[in-house]
């Protein structure tokens, strides 16, 4: 049993909200969405947890990417954990956006 599964985040109600997000089909209607689910800051989050991901990808220094990002290098160190050591979903997008 992995971390995830033991912490109980994945579950119907996480299936459902996946599951709907699968149902966006442009930008436009992704960012509707989002809107209206998260916060302004949570959106924010997400946005820089990504521009994290993708300079790390780059292989960019986690120096340059926190002060480019303005945020802490223990920030950055978060994210290079995850997409290193997650469940594989970063890499996945960026292969595909590499694309």
């Amino acid at each position: 049993m992995n971390s995830d599964t033991a912490h109980g985040w994945e579950n119907q109600r996480t299936t459902q909200l996946f599951r709907a997000i699968l149902k966006l089909k442009n930008v436009s209607e992704c960012e509707d969405f989002f809107r209206d689910l998260l916060t302004l800051r949570e959106i924010e989050e997400m946005t820089e947890r990504f521009e994290i991901a993708l300079m790390l990808n780059k292989k960019q220094s986690y120096l340059k990417i926190a002060r480019k990002v303005k945020t802490s290098t223990t920030t950055v160190t978060r994210v290079a954990h995850w997409l290193n050591h997650g469940r594989g979903g970063y890499k996945l997008v960026l292969s595909r956006l590499g694309r």
